[in-house]
């Protein structure tokens, strides 16, 4: 099915592309829609009474005490962080083939320039990135801080003279692992908040059991009823700790590792660079480090590089 809407939408003048980012954002919204239809409408149709889990009282114990309990738990920057969480779900991973293909086509016009004129040539590119004739050509790339700071803080390292590939590779090793870290708390704290809303939703079933008790005079009518209600803090806790929060965390992961590839590329890409390989190699080193879902064909980069303008 997702194939055939694939089809119908190049049919329709879509770049492949673009239908990709489409249906990647349908992804959250769709899943939303199926989990919820999926348990009311399921409760629904059993003969249950959708009044009765109408306990808003509930729901602010629950993610009232979660949302106190996750800014205990986390640093400023990662609660900083968490306005950007609903974004970065709807959109997922942010570099897409295009972008990978940007990316080896911008490492091919720097070693070839570096191959043809040595390394020095660099200098004046890596200096000013933003007056750079070389990262113009490349508008994703220049547009991404953090990946033009990598490039370029490495190209410089070689440019000084550094010469042992190996230290090197360490010292890219650990930015990119702290970069890991500093996104992995984020995803931790998802985690946390899904593994303790259950719990945080037998507190709010507890309370409503000790509510209950202080009306046990009431007939069986009226105690079911608030029986029920107190129930309903269990189901909440455990629907929206495995409904939501806990798919959330997931998604945040895999998009997380979808982007560290962008950087392990460039990281492929100058180590094969300083070994010496030709530049066509040493891209070709970086393109095996991308996921097979958005690593370009062999052929697809060669073609990019031809019609690159050599650089001045």
């Amino acid at each position: 099915m997702a194939a055939e809407a694939g089809r119908a939408c190049c049919a329709a003048g879509w770049p492949w592309i673009t239908y990709k980012r489409v249906l990647g954002h349908m992804r959250l919204i769709v899943g939303i829609a199926v989990v919820l239809l999926s348990v009311f409408g399921g409760y629904a149709a059993m003969g249950g009474h959708l009044e009765v889990l109408w306990q808003p009282f509930e729901a602010v114990i629950i993610l009232g005490a979660a949302f106190g309990a996750f800014c205990i738990a986390n640093p400023p920057s990662v609660l900083k962080a968490v306005g950007g969480i609903f974004g970065t779900l709807f959109k997922g991973p942010r570099y897409d083939k295009a972008a990978f293909l940007e990316l080896l086509g911008l490492q091919y016009t720097l070693f070839k320039l570096a191959k043809s004129k040595g390394n020095l040539a660099l200098e004046a590119h890596v200096e000013n990135p933003g007056e750079s004739t070389i990262f113009a050509q490349f508008p994703k790339f220049s547009a991404d801080h953090h990946a033009v700071e990598f490039m370029c803080d490495y190209l410089r390292m070689i440019t000084l003279g550094t010469e042992n590939a190996h230290e090197l590779e360490s010292l890219m090793d650990e930015e990119l692992e702290t970069h890991h870290q500093e996104r992995e708390r984020i995803v931790s704290a998802m985690q946390a908040l899904a593994d303790g809303t259950p719990a945080l939703g037998i507190v709010a079933a507890v309370l409503g059991v000790i509510k209950t008790m202080g009306s046990i005079d009431q007939p069986p009518s009226v105690l079911g009823g608030l029986i029920g209600g107190a129930l309903v803090g269990t189901f909440l806790g455990v629907f929206v700790a495995y409904g939501f929060f806990g798919p959330m965390a997931q998604s945040l992961r895999n998009t997380y590792e979808a982007e560290s590839k962008y950087f392990l590329s460039m990281k492929a890409g100058l180590l094969a660079h300083m070994a010496g390989y030709a530049p066509a190699v040493s891209i070709e080193f970086a393109r095996k480090a991308l996921m097979s879902e958005v690593r370009p064909t062999f052929i697809e980069v060669e073609q990019s590089t031809a019609a690159l303008q050599p650089a001045a």
